[in-house]
């Protein structure tokens, strides 16, 4: 589904990505994991055709990036970490400005049935302004999704929330995968990566240093515990 060929990215003299490589089948889960700064959002940002890349390409459903931008945004949805949305505006207004954004036109019923899967019901005609974190992460994840898209590239959903809407993201999250949405998944929480992914990738400086299950993260390292693999492959 998505195929990253070598692809950098410099700004004047620094590079924030290097001759990065990757495959992520349909259906595919796969955690992007890397100390801050090593690339993560500039390569979320390169596929959701907000960046260009400096150099390389990208295909995501057979689609280059290089010529077919607007098909491709048709395709993804892209859940930032930063909340992009309207704050004095409500949860409806927020859902009806985007959904005119997109190529489909939804009505209030698919709209709001969108919100009741991310545990937002009742809060149908309150300001954003008035959610907590949590429900304000959630609604960004609705937004993302209101053009049905088959791929979503996710910056750190959960960051900052309460426990019971980490949860409740996570949960929606692993029931997305199983509907066979292809997930980039940016995060920092190791717990996070071993229940939703199916495989994760490593990023330091810019340059992919693995990309794998778990099993071969423990292999490649020859370290048991989880904690022990990650902090290794993130400072050998």
């Amino acid at each position: 589904m998505i195929e990253i060929n070598n692809v950098s990215k410099t700004y004047g003299k620094k590079r924030s990505l290097a001759n990065v490589t990757l495959t992520v089948e349909s259906g595919e889960v796969i955690g992007l994991l890397g100390p801050n700064g090593a690339g993560k959002s500039t390569l979320l940002s390169i596929l959701s055709t907000i960046t260009a890349p400096s150099s390389g390409n990208v295909t995501i459903g057979g689609l280059s990036l290089k010529k077919n931008q607007k098909a491709i945004r048709e395709v993804i949805g892209y859940v930032p970490q930063d909340i992009a949305l309207w704050e004095e505006l409500s949860v409806k207004e927020n859902m009806k400005m985007w959904s005119k954004m997109t190529s489909r036109s939804l009505s209030n019923e698919q709209l709001q049935s969108l919100c009741s899967a991310v545990h937002l019901e009742g809060r149908w005609k309150e300001k954003v302004k008035n959610l907590s974190g949590g429900m304000k992460r959630k609604l960004n994840i609705a937004v993302s999704l209101i053009h049905e898209p088959s791929v979503l590239l996710m910056d750190e959903p959960t960051v900052g929330i309460d426990l019971q809407s980490k949860l409740e993201i996570i949960r929606y999250i692993k029931q997305l995968a199983a509907k066979g949405k292809t997930i980039i998944y940016i995060t920092h929480d190791l717990n996070e990566i071993l229940d939703v992914c199916h495989r994760f990738a490593v990023l330091k400086e810019g340059k992919l240093e693995f990309v794998g299950t778990m099993d071969q993260a423990k292999e490649k390292t020859g370290e048991e515990a989880e904690e022990n693999v990650v902090y290794k492959l993130l400072h050998d």
